[in-house]
């Protein structure tokens, strides 16, 4: 999954740690040797940035792959990719994906800043392209990826869930309603195209080099909780994404599969953890606030993300367990690892403070700025009523 550039999301929008992996197999090829013979061909989407260029990276190095197919709206970096530069909504793409053997659709917009209207045209649209195109082409393995959020975070969940269990999520937090139409389409295509194979992966929380609403919740002064949840964190590194989508490339797992650490994290480990101390809210206190906020345009995320930090989703992994592949990331070297990277950073309600605002909010940052958006919320009121 990645998200595009400034630049190529304005166009469509008018308003590490490194060691050895214990994923499958794979060796590096030298220069000047061939894989020909040997392999399916494998087509990545958003295969410039983010996931989509890890993976790309990883395939190309994979002695079990013949051959990588590149795709997405400017060139990366991996020179041992075949390239092929355009949107995945053009219906183009069909001739690109000719004598592919598998399909990693990873050009999604899940960014927080983008307009949601332009983001579930280009998510779902793109989507419904990709499937029909690689049908047309001969194509006999699509793999998505949505996420675990799909499940949704709810109060009577089991802990774990089983990756059969119903998919109750609903459209209120940012992206999950593009990720649940694209599980639709998921279901329906192998209906619509007989003889396509469709497999989606469902990361736990993302983490290296992604932003989330979920990761922005570690960069605030304070961890809210809301008084009376029973928050429960999975988390997924995105090595381990990279690994699951690979086992699924290569067959050694199909269907619909969650991607995680083993376990979870109540909310006492993650504050211990982390050292950051939470500030406990009143459910109608925190959940009307952050609706009115989204409201009127003060923060990125809807009221909807708060549930995920409010009630468990944390799912059992156990197709992929039992088809051989274990994460190589716990919990704890995952929320380790998302600390670091997040460090600096400054976020009050779902929005980013520059430095200059961030020492100005000091330790209890979260409390004032919720202070200072009750009066906002309270003169945008009396502005409109003037009106």
């Amino acid at each position: 999954m990645s998200s595009p550039d400034p630049q190529v999301r304005a166009a469509r929008n008018p308003s590490t740690r490194s060691s050895p992996d214990r994923g499958p197999s794979t060796t590096a090829l030298r220069v000047g040797e061939t894989t020909a013979g040997r392999g399916p061909v494998v087509a990545v989407t958003g295969a410039a940035g983010g996931v989509g260029a890890l993976l790309t990276e990883r395939l190309a190095a994979s002695a079990e792959i013949k051959q990588v197919v590149a795709i997405d709206e400017r060139r990366g970096e991996c020179a041992d990719a075949q390239w092929h530069i355009l949107d995945v909504r053009d219906p183009a793409i069909a001739d690109k994906l000719r004598g592919a053997d598998v399909v990693v659709h990873l050009a999604l917009d899940l960014d927080l800043e983008t307009d949601p209207a332009a983001r579930t045209a280009y998510n779902v649209r793109g989507t419904q392209t990709v499937l029909t195109a690689a049908a047309a082409a001969g194509v006999h393995r699509v793999v998505l990826c949505t996420s675990a959020m799909v499940y949704g975070a709810l109060p009577d969940n089991e802990l774990p869930l089983s990756e059969d269990a119903e998919l109750r999520a609903t459209a209120e937090a940012t992206g999950v309603g593009d990720l649940l139409e694209i599980e639709r389409l998921a279901r329906r295509a192998p209906r619509a195209h007989p003889g396509l194979n469709v497999t989606v992966v469902r990361p736990a929380v993302l983490v290296g080099g992604t932003d989330t609403a979920l990761t922005r919740y570690f960069e605030s002064p304070r961890l809210l909780v809301v008084a009376g949840s029973r928050p429960a964190w999975q988390f997924c590194h995105v090595e381990d994404l990279c690994s699951a989508l690979e086992y699924a490339v290569l067959e050694r797992v199909d269907g619909e599969l969650v991607v995680g650490c083993d376990g979870w994290l109540e909310q006492e480990e993650v504050e211990e953890l982390s050292g950051i101390r939470r500030m406990e809210l009143p459910s109608a206190v925190a959940l009307g606030a952050a609706a009115r906020l989204h409201r009127i345009g003060l923060t990125p995320s809807p009221a909807g993300d708060l549930a995920y930090t409010m009630y468990p989703w944390v799912v059992s992994g156990s197709r992929l367990h039992d088809a051989g592949w274990r994460p190589r990331w716990t919990n704890e070297e995952v929320l380790a690892e998302l600390l670091e990277e997040v460090s600096g950073r400054h976020t009050v309600a779902g929005r980013r403070l520059g430095r200059k605002d961030a020492t100005a909010a000091g330790a209890a940052g979260a409390t004032v700025a919720l202070l200072g958006a009750a009066a906002v919320v309270r003169r945008a009121r009396k502005a409109r009523r003037r009106v």
